[in-house]
């Protein structure tokens, strides 16, 4: 169950829609799900959503339905942070983030709503970015539909990754802007075009030995593969990127790591930033 105390100035009335929507973070859709859930209530007495004045230290409580097809399972989860709002996990290469029709178990949905069912909470999977299956690392969980709302509207949120290429990028560091579209007919492949929508990566060279280079990569739009083809676009795919042309002699998925993940919480309106270091397989190439 959510809840909201509500915090106006004193003698000040606010209708539940409003207050909900302009200071909660609730959604229009969010909305709709709760005025027509059945469950809102004021101080613990059932109440009309759409007819609800609220005044200073009410409590506003809903249940929301679960209508989820992912099957909740018992699988390991290394969380490096979590309060009442968030989770952010560390997520091992080879894992799907979401189900699909071919792959329905094994995924980090459904491992987290088997540390839900674990605990005996109801909640629902809400992932406020998206990796690919073998990127390693970072990635950021709402633990409710309007504070995965809240996330997808600021600005705030910092995405910065670490990958490995093929020979060194001149100059060292500074801004891929092409605009990536899907590469059709493939479903999967995207590719840079004029026609595609806009995107920008940031990158600094962190370790170089010539033949192989480590990079910081800040990710300022969220293309699907954005990295990925924006450094092949450049002649430098990631190792072990044989999608996009990389080499798979040294590391048999791409080398991209979500290393930290920088946002204003929603709630606390606090500064958060996590990071995960780089995983083995990546740490080997710099040695050798």
């Amino acid at each position: 169950m959510t809840k909201h105390i509500i915090t106006l100035p004193e003698g000040a009335e606010c209708p539940a829609k409003a207050y909900l929507m302009r200071v909660c973070g609730v959604s229009s859709g969010l909305w709709k799900r709760i005025k027509h859930s059945g469950t809102f209530a004021v101080n613990g007495i059932p109440a009309i959503a759409a007819h609800t004045t609220l005044r200073t230290s009410d409590i506003v409580s809903y249940e929301l339905p679960i209508v989820s097809s992912v099957t909740p399972e018992r699988l390991p989860l290394a969380i490096v942070y979590e309060d009442v709002d968030l989770l952010i996990i560390d997520k091992p290469a080879g894992q799907l983030v979401h189900p699909t029709t071919k792959e329905a178990h094994g995924t980090v949905a459904n491992a987290i709503l088997g540390l839900y069912e674990e605990r005996g909470i109801r909640l629902d999977f809400h992932p406020c970015h998206r990796l690919d299956r073998n990127t390693t690392g970072l990635l950021l969980i709402a633990k409710h539909p309007e504070v995965q709302y809240q996330i997808a509207k600021q600005s705030t949120l910092t995405r910065e990754y670490l990958g490995l290429i093929d020979g060194m990028l001149t100059p060292t560091e500074g801004t891929i802007d092409a605009p990536i579209a899907r590469a059709l007919p493939s479903i999967i492949l995207r590719c840079v075009s004029p026609n595609g929508k806009p995107a920008r990566t940031h990158y600094q060279t962190e370790w170089t030995n010539r033949r192989h280079s480590l990079l910081h990569l800040r990710l300022e739009t969220g293309r699907t593969h954005q990295i990925r083809v924006h450094l092949a676009h450049l002649g430098h795919p990631l190792l072990g990127d044989d999608l996009y042309g990389g080499s798979t002699e040294l590391i048999p998925r791409h080398a991209l790591h979500s290393a930290q993940l920088t946002l204003t919480h929603p709630h606390t309106g606090e500064r958060l930033s996590v990071t995960s270091p780089l995983p083995n397989d990546m740490a080997r190439i710099l040695s050798l």
